[in-house]
């Protein structure tokens, strides 16, 4: 009898996956979405339900079992069906890059940890320069509230429960998408992880922020220090990619099934 194991073999050997407009779609209400914010709510609307629209079409083709399209053959071509891939723990003989990847779990606690990093030199500039730790942090609530932009400072430096609770929320949902990028990055610099931390991330932040600035926080823009900012991305970038790197890796998952990847139990092949 033929064992799951004997019947594997090499993914898209025999169909591709089926075309959808489920990604397009899902990256227009992305783009809709934060459009929004230096436009009209009505972007952000219709972004989400793009988004929602695009993610369920997306997912329905992928989830619980792939949907793929047989490839044919054409002009007298026949076609060959690659061997059956080596076990896990045998070395394989194409390499997928990267072979390994930092748990995404590691990229949640060092973005976390990073942004902590990150928020005390925020606070170090706000309490240096201008005498408020509550600067910086309310600043930041400046991206979704544009009307922050003509504010004076004293407003900008009191406390305000509700600004907080908003650039706490906006902080740690960067942090943590960050930190995930981080677990894909590290990997790819084997010799020198804490180079892509240090140095390659902030300048590409840094850079990103400077040109987009006056439309994301335009309040930002208007009082930020970019010796501090600069520094505070190499906090960030110097304590997310030491927690990270500290974790041992994992193999990835590329040539596995989707099946294979979130678990879902297979009948076995009949003989």
């Amino acid at each position: 009898m033929a064992t799951p194991d004997d019947a594997r073999e090499t993914p898209y050997a025999r169909a591709i996956p089926r075309p959808t407009a489920g990604p397009l779609v899902a990256a227009f209400g992305v783009a809709m979405l934060f459009a929004g914010i230096v436009t009209n709510v009505g972007a952000s609307v219709v972004g989400a339900v793009a988004l929602v629209f695009g993610g369920v079409i997306w997912f329905r083709e992928v989830m619980p079992d792939e949907a793929v399209e047989p490839i044919e053959a054409t002009g007298g071509q026949t076609v060959v069906t690659p061997p059956p891939l080596p076990a896990r723990d045998a070395p394989s003989r194409r390499l997928l890059l990267p072979v390994e990847i930092h748990p995404y779990r590691a990229g949640l606690v060092g973005g976390l940890a990073g942004g902590a990093a990150m928020a005390v030199v925020a606070a170090a500039w706000g309490l240096v320069e201008h005498g408020s730790v509550w600067l910086p942090i309310n600043l930041l609530a400046g991206a979704v509230n544009p009307g922050m932009a003509a504010m004076g400072e004293p407003e900008l430096a009191a406390f305000d429960g509700g600004w907080i609770a908003i650039a706490v929320g906006i902080h740690a949902a960067l942090s943590i998408m960050t930190g995930l990028l981080f677990t894909v990055a590290l990997p790819m610099m084997p010799r020198r992880p804490m180079l892509f931390g240090v140095v390659v991330a902030p300048v590409i932040l840094s850079s990103l922020s400077w040109s987009t600035m006056g439309i994301v926080n335009p309040a930002m823009e208007e009082f930020i220090s970019w010796p501090w900012f600069v520094g505070s991305q190499i906090a960030f970038g110097a304590v997310c990619g030491a927690v990270i790197s500290r974790v041992e890796k994992v193999p990835t998952m590329a040539a596995l099934s989707t099946s294979e990847r979130l678990g879902i139990e297979q009948s076995e092949v009949g003989s």
